[in-house]
């Protein structure tokens, strides 16, 4: 979007008697309140966030305290192009210095402290193995380039197993890729199709992490917090302990309207009634859904329930009402292929992990990124982030988190399945892979938690599908209604991201109020000729492009010769 689009748009008629009613409290519902207010001029005390829980923020959570052990279920790789977060962020007031934006202090704190990794593969009980190139043969190149080449309709539901060579799974490339994006080799390769195309600026630097951005504190501080802080002062409801359970609609005409919210408040139920000209803006599934904790002596016990998962039944309630409004039961519906463990490590007055971790990987903490054990059972991977992690942690205390994709294998030191392990077995079989064996002990007597968490669809988002499964952000026919979040379609976008959320609430905001303001395109990557030829050297091994003689002369001393 150029300059000539960064508009305030035109106040929508009536907007002063309209409400808006936001299902579900996280960074989908949270961004769509600040659009309305800044660029619809909807006054924040019309705007309603339900939300089933205490705690606002969805999946973007972090809590804990020194005594009892921090815990977050997860990280946001953030990159330079998440251009509709960038706009979120660049008005949203700083809770250091309200003169500034969290975007201001962002950006100034990556320049301070890039992430460069120097240790991004190990291997053998604490080695570093070689991370230095992709790995790719010609071959796989040309399996890469065949992928961005066919379109989402002729792929289909085909699986990243189905399309890649079994050599391919094995490469540097690929260890990189799903340990930074979680992928499994059951998931749609149309998602792999989409992170190579959205993201093509970033592979000449992937073995290093390089374009990966961070945040000083953990995503709740750093993120949802100033926002929430910017919408509450502005006047917004934030409705706690609010579980919406169905939505009334007149489906009639061809038209979608909600006409009313069925909610439970404690136990009681309420009927919220809402006018055609109101707006309902609904999170329709959630990663972290039904997400269980364990502590240092219990496992994170797994949650199968179908009948109680929140958001996830509402959406199905829903789509039984219209095929509009997509098939929920193609991501929540095989738990044994969407589920991982992640694990926070709180540790006091530690003088022994984190020295070891500086002077092995060469990596300060938070400017390495994840570190990923290419021979673990688990496929685990950690990150040491910058420290403190948390606004309230004292300076005596660290925290590092990791996470392994295969939590059904048996461990490697620890000759239990990962999902079975307690957080101090988690931490005992991480310690065997950072080459720690022999001083457990010692490290464990200043451990003060490891808290493991399971999570039954945290990449539910990435199982096979087609057009249909997801709905349109704004339904055909729609009056009133839109969708947020992973599971709502936008073209172009990949899901598993905070930028994808983001998109889907600007996109509700300005379409249901046919505001005059265009939504930022995703960024052309994929269409920028540098770009384009910098991957395909780096994928090639950084060697020459062949040309034949003709070409070569008529290339010769040219720009597009010297980037062949």
């Amino acid at each position: 979007m150029g300059t000539y689009q960064r508009i305030h748009p035109v106040m929508p008629e009536g907007i002063a008697l309209r409400k808006a009613y936001l299902v579900g409290g996280g960074i989908g519902s949270l961004s769509a309140a600040a659009f309305l207010i800044r660029d619809g001029h909807m006054p924040g005390k019309n705007i309603h966030i339900l939300e089933e829980s205490p705690v606002y923020g969805g999946s973007m959570d972090g809590a804990g305290n020194a005594k009892d052990g921090y815990s977050a279920r997860g990280g946001r790789e953030i990159e330079e192009h998440f251009e509709c977060f960038m706009e979120l962020y660049g008005f949203i007031p700083s809770l250091k210095n309200p003169d500034r934006s969290v975007l201001d202090e962002f950006r100034e704190f990556n320049l301070a402290e890039p992430v460069e990794s120097h240790c991004r593969l190990v291997e053998n009980a604490g080695q570093k193995a070689d991370f230095s190139t992709l790995g790719l043969s010609t071959a796989d190149s040309l399996q890469l380039g065949k992928l961005t080449m066919l379109t989402e309709e002729r792929l289909g539901a085909t699986t990243i197993e189905e399309f890649f060579d079994p050599g391919f799974l094995e490469t540097n490339f690929w260890y990189f890729w799903r340990s930074m994006f979680a992928f499994e080799h059951w998931h749609s390769v149309v998602e792999v199709k989409r992170y190579m195309e959205r993201f093509m600026h970033l592979i000449s630097g992937m073995n290093q992490l390089k374009g990966i951005l961070h945040t000083e504190y953990n995503q709740y501080d750093s993120l949802i917090l100033p926002l929430i802080k910017w919408l509450e002062g502005k006047g917004v409801n934030f409705d706690k302990g609010h579980q919406v359970v169905d939505l009334d609609l007149d489906l009639s005409s061809g038209e979608k309207t909600v006409t009313g919210i069925h909610v439970l408040v404690g136990g009681a139920s309420k009927l919220i009634k809402v006018s055609r000209s109101d707006l309902v803006l609904v999170t329709n599934g959630s990663m972290t859904e039904n997400s269980t904790l364990g502590d240092f002596n219990h496992p994170a016990i797994l949650n199968r329930s179908v009948s109680e998962r929140g958001c996830w039944s509402l959406w199905e309630k829903m789509a039984a009402k219209s095929p509009d409004f997509g098939r929920p039961e193609v991501f929540c519906g095989d738990i044994d292929k969407t589920k991982w463990l992640s694990f926070t490590i709180t540790l006091t007055d530690d003088d022994i992990l984190f020295p070891h971790l500086l002077e092995w990987t060469g990596d300060k903490p938070g400017m390495g990124g994840v570190v990923t054990i290419k021979d673990s059972s688990w496929l685990m991977s950690w990150t040491a982030p910058t420290q403190p992690h948390f606004i309230n942690q004292p300076d005596n205390v660290k925290v590092l988190w990791a996470y392994g994709l295969f939590p059904d294998a048996e461990g490697d030191y620890i000759k239990k399945k990962m999902s079975d392990c307690t957080g101090r077995e988690l931490f005992e079989e991480l310690l065997h892979h950072m080459g720690l064996g022999n001083r457990i002990p010692e490290i464990l007597s200043h451990t003060t938690n490891v808290i493991p968490c399971m999570m039954p669809y945290i990449t539910s988002q990435f199982m096979p599908r087609v057009m249909g499964d997801r709905p349109q952000v704004i339904p055909q026919g729609s009056t009133n209604l839109a969708f947020l979040g992973q599971f709502a379609e936008v073209p172009d976008d990949c899901v598993f991201t905070v930028e994808y959320s983001v998109r889907t609430a600007m996109m509700a905001v300005y379409g249901l109020l046919k505001l005059e303001k265009e939504v930022i395109p995703v960024h052309p990557s994929k269409y920028d000729v540098r770009v384009l030829l910098t991957a395909v050297g780096t994928c090639l091994g950084n060697k020459p492009l062949p040309l034949d003689k003709t070409l070569g002369q008529i290339l010769g001393g040219t720009v597009i010769g010297k980037l062949l």
